[in-house]
């Protein structure tokens, strides 16, 4: 908290009026960053499909998107997160959001009658949430070499190919 009282050019008691916790600042900056970069309006096409395919594959889209716009404070919060708890809970925050984003697209497939009857809407949620990770974006993208327009298409395929009945 020091450093950022320093690098802003307030004092210390300052950032902890308005933050009391370090977890608190770091859950603020991720909101900000998600709504400096319209994270809701880039999720409208989804939020406001007429299927549940279609809200699938938006927000396959919008989120697979939005990853590489956040992916250097992603990864360093990723990364911290096994030894510093204020981190975990910045980053556990935002993948609720996430998460509760999985749960829209498995609810619309399942409103329509279209959710694959091979998983729960618990697993079928799990398996979106797993799929859509920043990990797993940063492992097909970084160590796999894919291109960004490969990776939105081939997890709005299998994803769809895994859910959808």
């Amino acid at each position: 908290m020091s450093d950022i009282a320093k690098q802003t050019g307030i004092s210390r008691q300052a950032v902890y009026l308005h933050f009391p916790t370090r977890a608190e600042l770091l859950i603020a900056t991720t909101r900000h960053i998600d709504e400096v970069k319209e994270i809701d309006e880039r999720l409208a096409k989804s939020r406001s499909a007429s299927t549940g395919l279609e809200r699938l594959e938006a927000f396959v889209e919008a989120w697979g998107n939005y990853i590489p716009e956040i992916y250097g404070v992603a990864s360093a919060l990723i990364a911290m997160q096994a030894t510093d708890e204020e981190a975990g809970a910045a980053w556990s925050d935002r993948m609720g959001a996430v998460r509760h984003g999985c749960e829209a697209a498995v609810a619309a497939l399942e409103r329509d009658g279209r959710l694959t009857r091979s998983l729960s809407t618990s697993e079928a949620t799990d398996l979106l949430w797993g799929q859509l990770s920043v990990e797993n974006w940063e492992h097909l993208r970084h160590r796999c070499g894919w291109t960004q327009a490969r990776y939105i298409i081939v997890l709005q395929q299998t994803l769809s190919a895994a859910l959808v009945d």
